[in-house]
């Protein structure tokens, strides 16, 4: 185990255990840690356990005013545009309201989903959590909502959404005119203060507190006995415990526990090729149609792009173009490659691969700014026979690419790499000497 330092250095505060690698696998002794401090598996380079060095109330202050700021976003206007007369304002709901009118209803919840439900539950489950740790015994029903917590992380997008709002602000600016709510500005300000409160959350922190101490796996007890045999880290709060029979619960998390992710390699086989399938209609068909003086067509996702380029928009251009396309294309060969390799026992490449999963699984969810876009322009542009924007049906397509390759990734068990190399070829798997240094 190696450890890295990103700040100030002060008194450790978590006591050494036993850690599963959730990138390759390898069981190894976590140390205490100094706040600040980062430990890092030796073998793959994958983040163990970060000790922010922030308390739990200061992360209870800063998502409670996450949560005020996203209360007042979604209950302010975040753009009005007007033209020959006419004035139209839209918040949050405004797009999927669109959406539905346009019999889109499937697109409409999930842009409901993703940038309010999603977000609501997870600062409000949050601040549940972290309110209820004060109390001298927490009760126990704190488990499944943390766990829930945990779950909604990858799917609250507020800061994608962002993103999604500047580029319809961008694309708006040459056919009406358009001012910027207080929603937008209560938007920049949610996005910042939640990147902060995820960062300074020690999650390892809640779990020490939620969960019951006395069923961890210390690294002082590894010689005493019971070994390695039967060790298996839990895949939700990350304790390492011993199955004594199959099915095992996680004694913290109550999660079930399995030594890989069950069926992992069929499961992400078939939610790759059903992306893949998804993803030919989702650039064939138009995702956008732009009806100006009674004259228009309809627009796919790369005449986007090369709309964006005639009107050398380049910054905007290579934003959708890297989002919308060459996104969606790198997860599903990344992920087909990884699949791949784990099916021949390649052992080449092992850290480069496990760097490949843990990117795929982190980008994949800024496919969606197109999405916010489109719905945001639908909503905004209906002035008639003047210029009117309506959201096409590859939109549909190209959202459900995303939520498929989206839960390949999760499904797709990284350690199941290793795993292979190992059987074939087990003198090219590099282990890693156990080691504490800070930079």
């Amino acid at each position: 185990m190696m450890s890295r330092r990103t700040g100030p250095g002060m008194p450790g505060q978590f006591g050494p255990e036993l850690r599963e690698c959730p990138g390759c696998g390898l069981l190894q002794a976590v140390p205490a840690l100094d706040p600040g401090v980062t430990a890092v598996c030796p073998r793959c380079h994958t983040t163990l356990h970060r000790h922010t060095g922030q308390t739990l109330d200061a992360a209870f202050a800063l998502t409670l005013a996450a949560l005020v700021l996203l209360i007042v976003m979604a209950a302010s206007t975040l753009m009005t545009v007007a033209t020959v007369g006419i004035v139209h304002h839209a918040d949050l709901l405004s797009g999927p309201e669109e959406l539905v009118r346009r019999d889109m209803p499937s697109l409409a919840f999930v842009v409901v989903f993703v940038t309010l439900i999603a977000p609501l539950c997870k600062l409000g489950g949050t601040l549940y959590v972290l309110g209820s740790l004060r109390r001298r015994d927490p009760p126990h029903h704190l488990r499944p909502i943390f766990v829930l917590v945990e779950r909604l992380r990858p799917w609250s997008m507020i800061e994608v959404f962002v993103f999604g709002v500047f580029v319809a602000y961008v694309k708006l600016g040459d056919l009406v005119q358009i001012n910027l709510g207080v929603g937008v500005f209560a938007l920049l300000a949610l996005t910042s203060v939640m990147v902060w409160a995820d960062g300074s959350l020690d999650r390892e922190a809640v779990w020490a507190r939620i969960g019951r101490t006395d069923q961890r796996l210390f690294a002082d007890g590894l010689g005493t006995g019971f070994g390695f045999a039967g060790a298996t880290g839990c895949e939700v709060c990350g304790l390492v415990s011993l199955r004594r029979a199959e099915p095992a619960d996680c004694p913290r998390c109550d999660a079930v526990l399995h030594r890989r992710k069950p069926d992992s390699v069929a499961r992400t086989w078939a939610l790759v090729i059903a992306a893949a399938v998804l993803y030919i209609p989702a650039n064939l068909y138009p995702v956008l149609t732009v009806m100006q003086l009674g004259s228009g067509a309809p627009s796919t996702i790369l005449g986007g792009v090369e709309e964006l380029i005639a009107s050398r928009m380049y910054p905007l251009a290579a934003l959708v173009f890297f989002a919308s396309i060459a996104v969606p294309m790198l997860k599903l060969l990344g992920l087909s490659f990884m699949l791949i390799t784990i099916q021949t026992g390649r052992s080449a490449w092992l850290r480069d691969r496990t760097r490949l999963y843990h990117i795929v699984r982190w980008i994949g969810r800024w496919s969606m700014i197109d999405i916010f876009m489109e719905s945001l322009l639908g909503a905004l542009v209906r002035f008639g026979t003047v210029v009117t924007i309506q959201p096409g049906m590859g939109a549909v397509a190209f959202c459900g690419v995303v939520i498929l390759t989206m839960f390949a990734a999760e499904t797709f068990d990284p350690r199941l790499m290793w795993d292979a190399a190992a059987q074939r070829a087990p003198a090219a798997i590099p282990f890693g000497v156990p080691q504490v240094g800070s930079d």
